[in-house]
């Protein structure tokens, strides 16, 4: 299918008599139509003509056509496949048990701390309790990976990607 299908079927609907004949094909009933415009409706893939010479209106040609008109899907990346697989709606399901995972995850989470902003450990657990409940794990996690920094029970960012 390529673009010239998508102008004949657009085409065909454009035109009044083969558009209540596929308006009438798709309700049910007989088309009171010439069979030329049926013919026009079947080259179109709209309408397809039974062995006892009824007709009856295929629909799911719209469907076809959106199909091959629509561009490929993007292949996911491996970050977007972990997040994907233990993110649901913002939130962790578990902390994965494999450490690459987990640093996917972690640097997914240190975006929520500002570069240059010292945060207390009360901010920074109401933080990461928005992700998982197990906020202290994480924090651990994020310290342990460099990614947040921490003196005196005050912590900064110290890693991970910065959106730009």
């Amino acid at each position: 299918m390529n673009d010239e299908d998508i102008r004949r079927v657009l085409g065909l609907l454009h035109q009044n008599a083969t558009l209540r004949a596929f308006a009438a094909l798709v309700l049910g009933g007989r088309p009171e139509a010439d069979e030329d415009v049926l013919v026009r409706l079947e080259r179109g893939g709209l309408a397809v003509r039974h062995a006892d010479g009824s007709w009856a209106a295929r629909p799911e040609r719209f469907r076809e056509l959106l199909k091959a008109a629509a561009p490929p899907p993007r292949a996911m990346t491996q970050e977007e496949r972990v997040l994907q697989a233990f993110l649901v709606d913002g939130r962790l399901r578990e902390i994965p048990a494999k450490a690459d995972k987990r640093l996917v995850i972690l640097r997914h989470i240190v975006r929520v701390f500002e570069p240059g902003v010292r945060y207390t450990e009360k901010d920074v657990n109401v933080a990461l309790r928005a992700f998982h409940h197990d906020f202290s794990a994480l924090r651990r996690y994020l310290v342990d990976h460099d990614l947040l920094s921490r003196d005196a029970n005050v912590y900064w960012r110290s890693g991970g990607p910065v959106e730009v």
